[in-house]
């Protein structure tokens, strides 16, 4: 790869905002100076005071391999997620096989190392009955570990306490969780399938999955981490309720209980699903407009410490059934910045809170090697910034396999230009490398 120079860029990185040149060598960022002469062996790229960025990295994806992969792959949705400025993702657990043998765990990272775009780990799952599978993973080995509370997309439930609290109490790793109370969503659902059968309307999705049941389950697995001492990550929050159960006192480093908000909660509420029906249905479901406030407050005011996608693919085939058949969930790893950057234009969050919930925040909370910022040393996961450059979300710019966005039709006024991953310049206006350059995460876990 040699070196690459990129003159008078406008870096955003530890909530400042500074003019600098970068200079690049290999996979590494090698010096950011006011000035850097440029050399014969560099290759220069002046980015005419546009902004720069870490890439961000994605806590919650679901690429949909192995198993799934009509859906999405590894391939696929990482190759999007470049386009969508996230150089780093995990994945999680809920494939087919499910990954919840370190040996399927080893298998995902095989197939990653082959065909991944952007830089990679993976959750490992719980089960009611992989407690020794949990004991023998080395902390170092990925992400996390990933627990369906109280419901599971894909049959993962863990709803024996006994196992739950032994998990709490047998891992160092940041245990991340799914919260809602699987008999207040059968209860819900049961009133609302004798009034309308299978074809229920979609906006009672909130009512059947419901604040009173995410809450209900958060609420519980958190008390169960205060007791144990467990690092405890709660995934896609989607309640204001919820939002009480989070301190900001304290640094993000200090804190063992902590929570994470995806930008379709940020961005829908209730009122959308008249026009977009199932393709905002996701489980935690979008809710009220107030609870969308309330989530955004908490997370400018750190009680929510990160942003994520829970990207999660379906074909539009799959998406076009009455409720009870349409699958939950959709993809949004390439539109998920620009979304981010659409509400800072609006006034509503600053480019360096966004970077440090997409960018630090995911790097510092699972203890990640060496990337989420851009210091000398660490490796060149880059996203170049044009804040001015306004496109419509089309057919025929949309990188995921399945073919389409909730968000299409909508026009953003920032355009994610180019993205480095690892030095390597993988995506360049609307062009993909199709060099693979990623890695594996690593960790800093003592």
């Amino acid at each position: 790869m040699g070196r690459i120079l990129l003159k008078n860029a406008k870096i955003v990185n530890d909530n400042k905002i500074f003019p600098a040149d970068i200079l690049l060598e290999d996979d590494v960022i090698l010096k950011i100076e006011d000035h850097i002469s440029s050399d014969s062996a560099a290759k220069v790229m002046d980015l005419e005071g546009k902004y720069v960025i870490p890439g961000a990295i994605d806590d919650q994806v679901h690429f949909r391999e192995p198993g799934l992969t009509h859906k999405g792959t590894i391939a696929t949705e990482s190759r999007a997620a470049v386009a969508g400025g996230i150089t780093s993702f995990m994945e999680q657990p809920n494939t087919n096989p499910q990954t919840t043998t370190i040996e399927a765990l080893e298998d995902k990272f095989e197939m990653a190392r082959n065909s991944a775009f952007a830089n990679y780990s993976f959750l490992f799952g719980g089960t009611n009955d992989n407690l020794e599978e949990i004991k023998k993973l080395d902390k170092n080995a990925c992400s996390g570990i990933k627990l369906f509370l109280g419901s599971s997309t894909g049959n993962m439930l863990v709803d024996n306490e006994e196992v739950i609290e032994k998990i709490f109490r047998n891992t160092e790793m940041v245990i991340s969780a799914h919260c809602e109370d699987e008999s207040t969503i059968k209860a819900n659902f049961a009133k609302y399938k004798a009034q309308y059968g299978d074809d229920i309307p979609v906006k009672y999705h909130p009512l059947i999955r419901s604040a009173e049941a995410c809450y209900l389950s958060s609420s519980r697995a958190i008390a169960l981490a205060k007791k144990t001492g467990a690092r405890f990550h709660v995934f896609h929050l989607s309640t204001g309720k919820e939002t009480e159960l989070f301190r900001n006192d304290i640094p993000l480093e200090d804190k063992k209980i902590t929570a994470e908000v995806c930008i379709h909660h940020l961005w829908f509420s209730e009122e959308d699903y008249d026009t977009k029906g199932t393709l905002i249905k996701w489980n935690p479901a979008v809710k009220t407009a107030a609870d969308r406030d309330q989530l955004w407050e908490a997370l400018l005011d750190d009680r929510i410490d990160v942003i994520a996608t829970d990207h999660a693919p379906h074909t539009l085939e799959e998406k076009n059934n009455v409720y009870t058949s349409a699958p939950s969930g959709g993809p949004l790893v390439q539109h998920a910045l620009p979304a981010m950057l659409e509400k800072y234009h609006g006034g509503k969050i600053s480019l360096e809170k966004i970077v440090e919930k997409m960018c630090h925040n995911p790097a510092k909370l699972f203890q990640i090697k060496k990337r989420g910022f851009i210091r000398e040393g660490f490796y060149a996961d880059l996203v170049v910034l044009d804040l001015n450059d306004s496109w419509t979300v089309t057919k025929e710019n949309i990188a995921y396999k399945c073919g389409w966005s909730p968000f299409e039709g909508n026009s953003f006024k920032s355009r994610i230009t180019h993205t480095f991953v690892n030095g390597h310049l993988a995506y360049e206006n609307g062009n993909f490398s199709e060099e693979r350059k990623a890695m594996r995460l690593t960790f800093n876990r003592e």
